[in-house]
């Protein structure tokens, strides 16, 4: 990083999809890959599928709403001010019945890459599932 950044209320990337709105807080272009910090609205009804990272560690913190994270092992069912911590090699799967917001680190990972290739995909691209996957496992994201 050469120089600070300084990313004001409702600027920074954002990605509005179907079932969340991300505005990218802090690019991993800027970290030397190494972070990412993502603030996530999440629509009600959200729902993020079962995957793990190989070297990706995510920080969820909750702001609103109640965000599940499910686990192998456990379901936590975050409240406004916590926080989690999913290391890489964790299977684990999110929703949010009601919809909330979060604020999320990404530690070694370009998610925020990751969401803007997302963004250049077409309809008939999203409906490829070994294109889709090929892009996941880029950004250090493995589903079953």
């Amino acid at each position: 990083m050469e120089t600070k950044e300084i990313i004001k209320k409702g600027e920074g990337e954002n990605y509005n999809y179907v079932q969340d709105h991300c505005f990218i807080k802090l690019s991993s272009k800027h970290t030397n890959g190494e972070l990412s910090f993502v603030e996530d609205t999440l629509k009600p009804g959200f729902y993020l599928g079962r995957h793990y990272h190989k070297i990706m560690t995510e920080v969820f913190y909750i702001l609103e709403g109640e965000v599940t994270l499910v686990f192998d092992d456990e379901t936590i069912v975050g409240k406004p001010g916590d926080t989690i911590m999913v290391p890489p090699n964790v299977w684990h799967a999110a929703s949010c019945k009601e919809g909330g917001k979060m604020l999320t680190i990404f530690k070694n990972g370009q998610f925020d890459l990751y969401l803007e290739k997302l963004s250049q995909l077409s309809e008939s691209d999203f409906e490829n599932p070994e294109l889709v996957k090929s892009i996941s496992e880029a950004y250090d994201i493995y589903e079953e």
